[in-house]
């Protein structure tokens, strides 16, 4: 098959979840001898260096890039506030990124496109104009429903106003995109859940976010009376601050004066400032670090507070395939079909990310256990090659379609 993979940023480096899954998916469909075009757009939060990307990579997915400014824009925003459309997805549409679409559908033939999320796909009206080939949408998330749980958690009533807005028209261009596209794909169950019953006779299928096991070497576990907890995730995305916030301020407080010997360090990119100089004890801000597994691997309890966001989280996977016991929230859980306490430790509260860490330090075996299944449950579940075969079989059921 021929397919054209249009991202609204570079997967590579592969630095985020997002990065992580598009990359994932590119390498397993070249490794089954697909052909994949890369055509991403490079913005002020996810740049583009060429020194970043292997040749071998680009000449594999004849791989471009064009710049998008995605800052806010003033005259642009209330624009769309006065047609009631969605700045949050609008800002992404740019006439050189059109035109370089434009010129490669011209030159070449598909039989997939793929938007990877819907912030790809305001260029479906120019796909439509220039190719015959199938669109599909591959939906990392339900991104209003990000935006709508944000809104909830927030104090500030003028901010609960503008997130709710935000969320609003969000989720008006959201589930627009539906009924211009050929197919969809969601990360989770649930995701794929809530598109199906608003969407049933649109095709659509979950494909999980997929891994190379043989990527993550999985060390023997030796028990401390002492575990270092940890929390691993860009710091610029919304939901991973917000949880960060709450645990500083709700959770560490009374967990430190029970265990004082606990440290809890914070790694990943974009540390806002007001973290750089926080003074709290034994709380350490590493900022981003020049490789995951290994900080992953000198650390014991992956902390992950979520309170809002979708789809699923791609840090989750990644540590349970180091064989990590991981504390998160039911949220944080979302789309994954663990067992708690088996898999890993759900916790919703205060009193709970105690207890779990409690129960962690006086009978340390369980971290051997949880980690062994946690384990066990990507390599059966979150198999790369098993994934993509379900979505290359997906991919052959939309072109049989009329």
């Amino acid at each position: 098959m021929r397919i054209l993979q249009l991202c609204h940023k570079p997967p590579l480096p592969a630095k985020d979840g997002g990065c992580i899954a598009m990359n994932n998916l590119t390498q397993g469909l070249l490794k089954q001898g697909h052909e994949v075009k890369v055509l991403a757009m490079s913005t002020p939060k996810h740049s583009f260096s060429e020194h970043e990307l292997s040749a071998e990579y680009c000449q594999k997915t004849a791989f471009e890039t064009v710049s998008v400014d995605t800052k806010i824009n003033y005259f642009l925003a209330a624009k769309s506030i006065i047609l009631n459309q969605s700045y949050y997805v609008n800002r992404f549409f740019s006439k050189d990124f059109s035109n370089k679409l434009i010129q490669v559908l011209k030159s070449q033939s598909f039989d997939l496109i793929q938007l990877e999320s819907i912030f790809a796909a305001p260029y479906i009206p120019v796909i439509k104009q220039y190719s015959t080939a199938k669109i599909l949408l591959r939906a990392h998330n339900i991104e209003h429903k990000i935006w709508e749980r944000l809104a909830k958690q927030q104090s500030s009533l003028l901010k609960k106003f503008a997130f709710s807005i935000l969320a609003k028209k969000l989720k008006r261009f959201e589930l627009s995109v539906f009924s211009q596209i050929d197919g969809y794909m969601t990360i989770s169950e649930q995701d794929y859940d809530y598109f199906h019953e608003q969407f049933p006779n649109t095709s659509g299928t979950v494909i999980a976010f997929g891994i190379d096991p043989t990527d993550y070497a999985e060390e023997d576990y030796i028990p401390s009376e002492n575990p270092q907890l940890f929390h691993l995730g860009s710091l610029d995305w919304k939901p991973n601050m917000e949880g960060v916030d709450w645990f500083l301020n709700e959770v560490w407080e009374e967990m430190h004066a029970k265990f004082p010997q606990l440290t809890f360090t914070i790694a990943g990119r974009h540390i806002p400032s007001k973290l750089k100089t926080l003074q709290l004890p034994n709380v350490i801000i590493l900022g981003e670090v020049a490789d995951a597994q290994e900080f992953m691997h000198s650390k014991d309890i992956m902390i992950v507070p979520i309170l809002s966001g979708s789809g699923v989280r791609v840090k989750i996977i990644e540590g349970m395939a180091l064989g990590k016991t991981i504390i998160t929230t039911s949220i944080g859980a979302e789309g994954l079909e663990i067992e708690n306490g088996k898999h890993l430790i759900i916790a919703d509260n205060k009193e709970d990310f105690i207890h779990a860490v409690e129960k962690c330090i006086k009978t340390p075996d369980i971290c051997k256990i949880i980690g062994e299944n946690a384990r066990n449950f990507v390599v059966l579940y979150h198999n790369n090659d098993l994934i993509i075969n379900k979505m290359v079989g997906f991919y052959a059921d939309i072109l049989k379609e009329e």
